[in-house]
């Protein structure tokens, strides 16, 4: 339980630390489009950081189920509280990109900011645990701070096949977030966030965020970073694009189903 103490304060650091920049950059930058790229940085760093303290305690510290799903849960309602806007996950952005809303430079900005943020992430956390805050930091540092197996239990084909399936369910949970009453639409994204992770997290991981893998899973031995390039890029990538693909169908019946009534 201390070990869990410790982290808990770790994550309520990082996210203090992080709505101070947030509120900071703000404050600094009037240029709107300065102000939208410094969100994004600093919301994925949390977003990274946030999530390597919880993989901490899961792989290494030994974390109960429902404990770390719980913990999975309130981050996630947290994140999505205090990221302003930032999309943080680059199939989000892409999806903007589909729906133009996001010109492509744009997008292509936004991705960048979400890559640097999460190799800052990954160079920053441990020097936090280099600090020795609990014993699970101290057992941690005895391996170099680095992952000690591959987080894919499964085949890159099937592995690909998760992260597609997560990232698939969880655009559309986001696109249909608005028919839920407001004051209960954070709950129940961080509801479907946790769902995925406990369905999917046993095999990949359950993250369906290239950026957040990059930080997470790539610095992993056991596959080469083009097989992880498939399981944590294409397939979220590929799990968007069916999305988009099934939203515009859909766009289409409706379409034609109103065209036919009116008719």
């Amino acid at each position: 339980m201390s070990d869990l103490s410790v982290s808990l304060s770790v994550l309520l650091g990082i996210v203090v630390f992080s709505e101070v920049a947030r509120r900071t950059a703000l404050y600094l930058l009037s240029n709107r489009d300065r102000s939208v790229y410094a969100l994004e940085l600093i919301s994925t760093f949390q977003l990274c950081a946030c999530t390597h303290e919880l993989k901490l305690l899961a792989e290494v510290g030994g974390l109960e189920p429902r404990i770390a799903l719980t913990c999975t849960y309130v981050i996630s309602v947290v994140h999505a509280l205090s990221f302003h806007g930032a999309i943080c996950n680059p199939t989000g952005v892409l999806d903007q990109l589909c729906r133009r809303t996001l010109t492509s430079r744009g997008a292509l900005a936004r991705i960048s900011c979400q890559l640097v943020a999460a190799a800052l992430a990954r160079g920053a956390m441990p020097h936090a645990w280099a600090l020795s805050l609990s014993d699970l930091h101290a057992r941690h540092r005895l391996t170099g701070f680095k992952c000690t197996s591959s987080p894919v239990n499964a085949s890159l084909l099937q592995a690909a096949a998760v992260e597609l399936g997560c990232a698939f369910v969880m655009h559309t949970a986001v696109s249909n977030v608005h028919k839920v009453q407001e004051m209960y639409r954070v709950p129940a994204i961080a509801a479907v966030i946790t769902t995925l992770v406990y369905a999917g997290g046993h095999i990949t991981g359950a993250v369906f965020n290239p950026a957040l893998a990059f930080s997470m899973q790539f610095p992993c031995p056991g596959n080469t970073f083009t097989e992880y390039s498939v399981v944590y890029w294409l397939g979220p990538i590929l799990g968007e694009h069916s999305h988009s693909v099934h939203l515009q169908q859909h766009s289409q019946i409706y379409t034609q189903d109103a065209l036919t009534t009116f008719l």
